[in-house]
Formats: structure tokens, C-alpha cells, sequence
């Protein structure tokens, strides 16, 4: 969604400052970890929105990407990283493939039980996978990955400050392109 060119930026570090001191205020984050998730406003930006050419496409389509490196959000989404990327590694570990030499060595080990000389193998080229995952899908899913762990917390937080860490994460995203400003939705 287009919001011309008034920069959300202010009014998102006082937002999201204030969602944080709402949280430690009603005990639902530690004050470490609210201190740690705070925004210093010199130290952010918006995102911003470039093109990779996808050169070994035919026409060399353009793929986009949004960098959000100093987003006000990161800090919190890099914290959330760090409390469920393990959780879901250790779900996905056996149905994935990390690197070449995982897959001839996995290749390997399904030969002897479950490939056979007819078996056939190819690959697919998803057009536009990863350009918008409905908000509402995704914190469902995280939701539904973490009721199935049966965890009440991770790392300390309780499930709930998870969803909502999420959640706020995922309605604050906003990126600039030439020289217009935008709201993911």
C-alpha cells in the first residue's frame, strides 16, 4: 500500500517503543530483554526496496528484494529468530536438505531402501514463492508449529508474547521507493 511520501518512519520507533514498554510493563518481557529489543532512533532506517536481475531466466526477470537491515522492526525479528529457528530446524531436519553434500549423502542412504531404477527424480521452479505470505497464514502456522511442540514457553516467553511479538512484526513493515514510502500488507 502506497503512502506517498510521508515517512512512517517517526511515528514506527514510537509505536514499537511503546509496544515494548507495554510488554515490560505488564511483565510479559524481562527488562533485559526489553532494553535489548529497544530502538535507539539514529540507528534505524526504513527498508528499502532493489532489483536482482534473475540472469538465468529467460527475458532476465527482476527479483525483487526489500533490505531491512536497520529496520525498526529487526531487532525483534532477529530476537524471535534466535527463540524458534531451533525449534523448527529440529521439525524439519528430516524432510530437509541443506547443501549438495547432505543431498548425495541422503540420496545414498534412500537408495538402499526406497529408490528403485525406475524411480524418477526433477526439480520445480516456483514462480514468486516467497513474494507475500499472508499475515494471517503465518502467525497461524507459527502458532500451530508451537501448540504442536506443546510448549508453554520458549526461552522464557510465554507462547502468547510470541504470536503478538510476531504479529507486530509482521503489520510493521514498511520499505521506501523512489522516494515513495510503503506498507506491506
Amino acid at each position: 500500500k502506497c503512502l506517498s511520501t510521508e515517512d512512517p518512519l517517526p511515528d514506527l520507533i514510537r509505536r514499537t517503543n511503546k509496544y515494548l514498554l507495554d510488554l515490560r510493563l505488564v511483565k510479559w518481557i524481562t527488562q533485559k530483554q526489553y532494553e535489548k529489543l529497544c530502538i535507539n532512533p539514529n540507528e534505524v532506517e526504513l527498508a528499502h526496496l532493489y532489483y536482482l536481475p534473475k540472469a538465468h531466466k529467460p527475458g532476465t526477470p527482476l527479483r525483487p528484494i526489500i533490505s531491512g537491515l536497520k529496520h525498526p522492526t529487526i531487532k525483534i525479528s532477529k530476537f524471535l529468530d534466535e527463540l524458534l529457528r531451533p525449534l523448527f530446524d529440529k521439525m524439519a531436519l528430516k524432510t530437509t536438505v541443506a547443501s549438495g553434500f547432505e543431498l548425495v549423502k541422503q540420496l545414498q542412504q534412500w537408495s538402499s531402501i526406497n529408490i528403485r531404477q525406475e524411480t524418477l527424480f526433477c526439480t520445480i521452479d516456483v514462480t514468486d514463492l516467497y513474494t507475500m505470505v499472508p499475515q494471517t497464514e503465518g502467525i497461524l502456522s507459527l502458532k500451530k508449529m508451537l501448540d504442536h511442540l506443546k510448549l508453554k514457553q520458549v526461552g522464557g516467553l510465554k507462547i502468547e508474547t510470541i504470536i503478538r511479538l510476531s504479529r507486530f512484526v509482521m503489520k510493521n513493515n514498511y520499505f521506501s521507493y523512489d522516494g515513495q514510502f510503503y506498507h506491506q500488507i
